[in-house]
């Protein structure tokens, strides 16, 4: 699956030129790509199926999920003039997900994607609480202490968040009453300790806890759920054990007074768009993928259990064998004891049934193997850095990040130019990608897509 985002960016100050692509308007000469069988996924030969569809199904399928939102000039944008962000699925139902909100009040945009594996369940109910959990860990404690005061009186909770959604994403019930239990937790929790900590450690604080609440309301709903069977529809975007069995990957981006942090788990990347002085452009990448390819990373695993696993911890590139990123949420089949793993497949064979097993991995010795620690990044915002892409690794897997930041920086710079002969007209996903009637690509990829984008 594939997830990008990109945000513009020009010191402290505002770039007036907004982006998103989909994979195929970046790289139109793509090979013939075949969608691989799989549960829910199309089948077909993508020379052969573009071939058979006109330039009207083409586009509609590539601007389908497409998304702008303009945000307003003024301090509380933080710089940011907007974001564009689009989806182009490879299965169905989709396992990617998309989120951009406001952090109020004034704390900063927030923008992520979320790779999820195993099902939508994971990377869906990440995506709809994840902001929360930022907004909890970098508001001040006046403003939880107020938040606790109003819960208390039964009073109406001020909004932490302002979302930006395309009208198609999927929504959740993810602000039901257990997310909301979990929430206030953390914020008591917060209430409980010292203020002033940094945006960095905020975000760590926050994947961490978020991960762990997936884990404490999965292990609840088994001790409240009694086993019938289908009690755990396989594609359930609801049930707490779905959500904690299936898995995602996050990159999300906090902009705020000049000031990008990177909070990257996974495999997906965030790589920053920068013009040269001689008007080129440059790649320079703020996050490392988590998987074997990373050699930081084997050290890492390595060094978190015992020599004598070193042979097993990681084998064929994969964690245990099996999992390709070394940190994600969710995943509980390589985070649980294996006393929890066994007790569950004994007391619940509809669970194992419903999502094709969870019995303990081979060498299972020494949980947790899978981290949801995400690694950041801190960057100052600089007169040259123009823009920000985030992806998944299904972007990264069919073009350099090279290559990336040279299309995007060339559209970048039509638009400018373009902008610059007209008076107040807004960039759009059409004038970038194409006119109407005008066909991105000719050949879908073979990964589904998902991008945003934010100018500051």
């Amino acid at each position: 699956m594939l997830a990008r985002s990109v945000a513009a960016t020009q010191g402290a100050g505002r770039v007036d030129a907004q982006l998103c692509h989909s994979l195929c308007s970046l790289r139109p000469e793509l090979p013939r790509l075949h969608y691989p069988a799989g549960r829910g996924s199309r089948k077909y030969r993508a020379g052969q199926e573009a071939g058979q569809m006109g330039v009207a199904q083409i586009n509609r399928i590539l601007k389908a999920n497409e998304y702008s939102h303009t945000l307003p000039r003024g301090p509380a944008s933080h710089g940011v003039l907007g974001f564009h962000s689009n989806l182009l699925p490879s299965n169905h139902p989709s396992e990617d997900r998309r989120s951009g909100a406001t952090c109020l009040p004034g704390g900063g945009l927030l923008l992520g994607v979320f790779d999820g594996h195993a099902g939508p369940a994971c990377a869906h109910a990440v995506s709809q609480r994840l902001f929360y959990y930022i907004a909890v860990a970098t508001l001040p404690l006046r403003t939880l202490a107020e938040l606790e005061q109003a819960v208390q009186e039964e009073r109406a909770v001020p909004p932490l968040l302002e979302w930006h959604k395309h009208p198609q994403d999927h929504s959740g019930s993810h602000s039901g009453q257990d997310a909301f239990h979990s929430l206030r937790a953390y914020w008591q929790l917060r209430l409980q300790g010292q203020d002033g900590g940094s945006i960095s450690s905020a975000l760590v604080d926050a994947f961490s806890r978020l991960d762990d609440d997936l884990s404490l309301e999965a292990q609840a709903h088994l001790r409240m759920s009694p086993p019938r069977r289908g009690s755990l529809p396989g594609r359930s975007l609801t049930c707490p054990l779905q959500v904690a069995l299936s898995g995602c990957t996050a990159c999300v981006v906090h902009v705020s007074q000049g000031v990008l942090h990177v909070a990257n788990l996974g495999d997906s990347r965030a790589v920053l768009g920068v013009q040269e002085a001689g008007g080129g452009w440059s790649a320079l990448s703020l996050t490392a993928d988590h998987n074997a390819q990373n050699p930081a990373e084997l050290r890492r695993v390595a060094g978190e259990h015992p020599a004598a696993e070193r042979r097993t911890a990681v084998r064929h590139g994969r964690l245990l064998g099996l999992l390709l990123p070394f940190r994600a949420f969710g995943d509980v089949r390589f985070k649980w004891s294996s006393e929890a793993l066994a007790h569950l497949c004994e007391t619940r064979p509809d669970v194992l049934a419903a999502v094709g097993g969870v019995r303990a991995p081979q060498n299972y010795l020494t949980p947790p193997y899978l981290s949801a620690r995400p690694e950041v990044t801190c960057h100052r915002i600089r007169a040259a850095d123009k823009f920000l892409v985030l992806a998944t690794d299904g972007l990264w897997e069919l073009m350099h990040r090279q290559t990336v930041v040279q299309l995007v920086g060339q559209q970048l710079a039509a638009s400018h130019s373009s902008q610059s002969q007209q008076t107040s007209s807004a960039v759009t996903m059409t004038t970038l990608m194409g006119a109407p009637g005008q066909p991105v690509s000719s050949q879908p990829s073979s990964s589904g897509g998902l991008g945003s984008a934010a100018p500051v």
